[in-house]
């Protein structure tokens, strides 16, 4: 399918062009919440969550998983309401992702927030800014179903990851000295949150 028409048929689906540093095809990247996959796409996503837990990072596991292990829960996340699950592709193939957990239904306390979760590029796809466009996909979509405060947590051996949050404008407001064991090491965890400013009303017509 050529790009535009999949623009066309996903109006969600933001993409764009790396910078090309070697002066050839700039490869491209897109980002999209899925509501379904098909089973190519849910082996691709597999395979990235796998990298990325052999990495070390991104995900709750810390051991590798089998592919239909994780082929089985990411189709699980799918049929969860509260969960909004975003891809991201690299010239086509997912290679990473994001969840956006909402509050159930009874707790209208706190329904005005969210939590950015499972965030993850595969360690091959990395140093292209998908891992910038994740974001700010989860967050344009959270601004426009009516988010005003979006939390995440992250591993303080996660360099990257906080680096990548902490320039997106995430605010650190605590640390959890025992937020993980992993290789029999209790790890700390910052915790953080950002204010996201209400989506732009479109006009008539839009």
């Amino acid at each position: 399918m050529e790009r535009n028409e999949r623009e066309a048929r996903e109006p969600g689906l933001h993409t764009e062009a790396a910078p090309d540093r070697r002066g050839g095809t700039a490869p491209q990247l897109a980002v999209e919440r899925v509501q379904a996959l098909g089973d190519s796409e849910v082996a691709e996503l597999a395979e990235a969550a796998a990298a990325a837990i052999m990495d070390g990072g991104g995900f709750g596991w810390v051991k590798p998983q089998p592919r239909d292990t994780l082929a089985r829960y990411f189709r699980g996340v799918l049929l969860v309401p509260e969960r909004s699950l975003f891809v991201a592709r690299l010239d086509g193939t997912i290679v990473g992702a994001a969840q956006l957990v909402r509050p159930p239904r009874n707790n209208e306390a706190q329904a005005f927030s969210a939590q950015l979760m499972h965030f993850f590029i595969a360690p091959y796809a990395r140093g292209h800014g998908l891992a910038r466009l994740l974001v700010r996909r989860v967050e344009d979509y959270a601004a426009a179903i009516g988010v005003r405060v979006l939390n995440l947590d992250v591993r303080e051996t996660q360099a990257s990851a906080i680096h990548l949050f902490e320039a997106a404008g995430f605010l650190r407001w605590g640390t959890h000295p025992a937020y993980a064991q992993v290789g029999g090491k209790v790890i700390a965890g910052h915790f953080y949150y950002k204010r996201l400013a209400p989506a732009p009303r479109r006009g008539r017509g839009a």
